[in-house]
């Protein structure tokens, strides 16, 4: 029996949710998601369910909102599944099950653009095959990532005229990270100008620019101490607010373009944009959803921003994925009897630079002679050794860890990033994986590790493959 391409496109979102939901497990599992930025999540999740609103601790003990870090409220609607599956797993499972389904609107607005549904089936298989979505997909959990379908979504219902679906869509997407009310009005921008809808697009585009103004100078600041976010300092350069970004950018424009399209920047366009087979630039308007997330990545100092393995493509990737439907439109207007070809060609350049940039080619080979996701998802005995050890310390304790451990303890109301101990009851550390502070000094856990052996204050409980658990015996003074 032949399958119709609606049903293909089932088959291949129920593999993918599938697919990447057990491998997303198996990274936890494995111990390769820690605390920066599983446990983050998991915490903020965890204290909703209980009681404490989007309660977390922060890096120096206290207790805080995660609403002081980033503007992503989306977390809350996460807390009744947590009373279902209370665990991480559930968090990851859910982030490859929700990006799967923005294969949906990709389908639609393909099959509506270029009148064929195996064209469309064509552009949603690109979108599941596309790196920067599978790295974004694989990226422990972040509630940016769920913009990626939402914002897909409100797309297609904006190209509807659907604004009551839109409106729904959009604004669940704002609620998962404070820049992205920003690619909503570049969306508003788009339809002002394709529709010639200047009330409606123009009142898209300035309430998404008051909504990051809002999130930025008032709820940022609300919840941190009256302080602004810590992650300007990724602009220094540049300036240390948005007002003098901007100065910057009209007063000395050639600093801002060397930033940007350094070698680094260059080849994360590359990455974004060819296996799309540069098929958005055929539809620029578009791209300017794509503008406010692709300069604050490639301005930032922070490396990871301007690389698709991380979780800054969830903006980006919706705009892009749409320019490249409505590019493939374009240059096939005039001869629609290409359209099912370039589809399929579409597919092929996702399935290349899947060898060259994908999150899950098991033939890419680690210096220890296994493959990279092989390893990552490779349950050891060394981390059932370190599944026998946390089991020691109590649900409700206080406790410090590692960051490798940190998602697997940080689902209760306290946890500490070791070297911070301050009121803990209980120490976890893993010598085999580096501690937070390592990234700046390779001996802080090292150094504070044998300090605490040597500490009367607490008793070494277990010891194990490089797996350290310590309780306190005495009072802290």
């Amino acid at each position: 029996m032949k399958l119709r391409p609606r049903a293909l496109l089932w088959i291949a979102i129920g593999a993918y949710g599938a697919g990447f939901g057990a491998l997303s497990i198996l990274r936890y599992r494995a111990y390769n998601t820690g605390r920066f930025d599983l446990g983050n999540m998991s915490q903020a999740v965890w204290a909703t369910a209980h009681g404490h609103p989007l309660a977390v601790t922060n890096l120096q003990g206290e207790q805080v909102s995660r609403l002081g870090s980033h503007v992503d409220p989306i977390l809350v609607a996460f807390a009744p599944l947590w009373w279902i599956w209370p665990s991480p797993s559930m968090l990851v499972t859910a982030q490859a099950v929700a990006i799967a389904l923005g294969a949906l609107p990709v389908f639609w607005l393909a099959r509506k653009r270029l009148g064929s549904e195996r064209a469309a089936l064509g552009f949603a298989l690109a979108y599941l095959l596309y790196p920067a979505v599978q790295w974004l997909t694989l990226n422990e959990f972040h509630p940016v990532a769920l913009a990626c379908p939402l914002l897909l979504f409100a797309f297609w219902y904006l190209d509807e005229d659907r604004l009551a679906a839109f409106a729904a869509f959009a604004v669940l997407a704002a609620l998962t990270k404070e820049e992205i009310p920003l690619v909503i009005a570049g969306m508003g921008l788009w339809y002002a100008v394709s529709r010639r809808n200047w009330l409606v697009g123009g009142a898209i585009a300035a309430i998404g620019v008051v909504l990051t103004a809002i999130s930025v100078e008032v709820i940022l600041p609300h919840f941190n101490s009256g302080a602004s976010s810590r992650f300007y300092e990724r602009y220094g350069a540049l300036g240390s607010s948005p007002g003098e970004i901007l100065k910057t950018l009209f007063t000395h424009p050639g600093r801002l373009a060397e930033a940007a399209f350094d070698h680094e920047g260059i080849h994360y366009l590359l990455d974004l944009l060819v296996p799309l087979l540069l098929l958005a630039l055929a539809a620029p308007l578009v791209l300017v959803a794509a503008l406010p997330e692709l300069g604050l990545n490639l301005l930032s100092a922070t490396h990871t921003q301007s690389s698709i393995h991380h979780h800054y493509t969830a903006g980006l990737i919706p705009p892009l994925v749409v320019a490249t439907v409505l590019g493939a439109a374009r240059v096939t207007r005039d001869r629609p009897n290409l359209r099912v070809p370039l589809a399929m060609a579409a597919v092929g350049a996702m399935v290349v630079a899947n060898f060259v940039l994908g999150a899950v080619p098991f033939w890419r080979d680690l210096p220890e002679g296994q493959s990279y996701q092989a390893y990552a998802s490779h349950v050891s005995n060394h981390d059932r050794i370190t599944d026998r050890a946390l089991r020691l310390i109590p649900d409700d304790a206080v406790v410090s860890a590692t960051n490798s451990l940190g998602s697997h303890l940080s689902g209760r109301r306290r946890f500490l990033s070791f070297p911070y101990i301050r009121d803990a009851q209980w120490v976890a550390a893993d010598e085999t994986q580096p501690g937070y502070a390592d990234r700046w000094d390779p001996l802080a856990t090292a150094t504070d590790l044998a300090a605490l052996r040597r500490n009367r204050s607490w008793r070494l409980v277990f010891s194990d493959d490089g797996v350290l658990v310590f309780k306190r015996t005495a009072s802290k003074t």
